[in-house]
């Protein structure tokens, strides 16, 4: 998991699909949604642009099972490269273990998880949205597209023991029967889909172990090269920003927000030129310069809410930082204002 989540192309294409097929065309929903027709260049979006979509094609469908119609439909391009990896998964239980693996290609705002239980399992949704709440549409596209994939690898009309939502009713309740075909629960724990277990672990008709090896070693290729694009100077900046007051942030603390082991966050690091002692000191420097020019906080407080256990080791950064004192900073502010 990033610190910011984002999503692959094909997720998005799914919903611009969506909304053709009931017609209205991609510049609408994209205009509605404030999104700049060339941003369908990108290789991903952020979280937050697609779930501007989701609204704003929810809004201009003005249909209530938008996201349930538009997740019964999906099949192999909404799941780009995955797709060759589900199709070869020796079994439904195998394939869900592939897609909670690599689900970061299609998109990382949200995770499965499967909870299993003597006859059947549970196959929970825990999304991660970002500074926008998700679209309820969002959530209901998500365990749709869960049922429409579990049919359409197994090659069966897969019927779910129970779907349940975390969230309230949003559409027609026969929309809700006639995609899932078994009793829907709203406002619960979790959103989830309950599925037989002989169903899960039965053989799969396309299992081909020797296919599957190669996809594999294709999506890591292809995980690998995502994780390695991605700038992470940006992302640690941030959440050292938010992690300051809480306490000295750490690289430990980083890579286990970002999904990483240390060492291959210290990797990373070394590759794009960054060192995490110099990202923490530039973080530490802003946080200082702006507490002592713009409150008035005691100079030792605001040295010991960054991290340094004592006035003197504060005031020696400080001067390193700006060749003066804290209190001539904050004169000198006090000064120009």
């Amino acid at each position: 998991m990033t610190l910011q989540a984002t999503v692959s192309m094909s997720w998005v294409n799914t919903v611009l699909a969506a909304a053709q097929r009931q017609g209205v065309e991609r510049a609408q929903v994209l205009a509605v949604a404030g999104i700049a027709p060339e941003e369908l260049q990108a290789e991903r979006w952020p979280i937050d642009h697609i779930t501007r979509l989701w609204r704003a094609a929810a809004q201009c469908t003005q249909d209530a099972s938008f996201g349930l119609r538009a997740g019964a439909v999906v099949g192999p391009a909404s799941f780009n490269v995955v797709s060759f990896l589900l199709q070869s998964a020796p079994s439904l239980r195998a394939a869900i273990a592939l897609v909670q693996q690599y689900q970061r290609l299609i998109s990382d705002g949200g995770r499965f998880q499967t909870i299993a239980g003597e006859s059947a399992s549970w196959v929970v949704y825990h999304p991660r949205q970002g500074a926008l709440a998700f679209s309820p549409h969002q959530i209901e596209a998500v365990l749709a597209a869960v049922v429409a994939f579990a049919r359409w690898v197994t090659a069966q009309p897969v019927v779910p023991q129970r779907v349940q939502f975390s969230q309230a009713q949003i559409g027609p309740l026969v929309v809700y029967r006639e995609v899932f075909a078994c009793p829907v629960e709203f406002e619960q724990a979790f959103s989830g889909v309950l599925l037989d277990n002989a169903v899960l672990d039965a053989p799969l008709p396309q299992a081909d172990a020797q296919l599957a090896q190669m996809h594999h070693q294709y999506a890591q290729a292809r995980l690998q090269a995502l994780s390695s694009a991605e700038p992470l100077a940006p992302q640690l900046r941030a959440w050292i920003v938010r992690r300051l007051p809480l306490g000295l942030p750490t690289r430990v603390q980083a890579a286990q927000a970002l999904g990483l082991s240390e060492r291959t966050l210290a990797r990373r690091m070394q590759a794009q030129g960054l060192s995490f002692s110099a990202l923490l000191d530039e973080a530490r420097r802003d946080a200082a310069l702006h507490a002592v020019a713009h409150t008035d906080r005691a100079l030792g407080d605001i040295g010991q809410s960054l991290g340094f256990a004592e006035p003197s080791t504060f005031w020696r950064a400080f001067r390193r930082w700006t060749g003066g004192t804290p209190q001539a900073w904050r004169s000198q502010a006090q000064a120009q204002a």
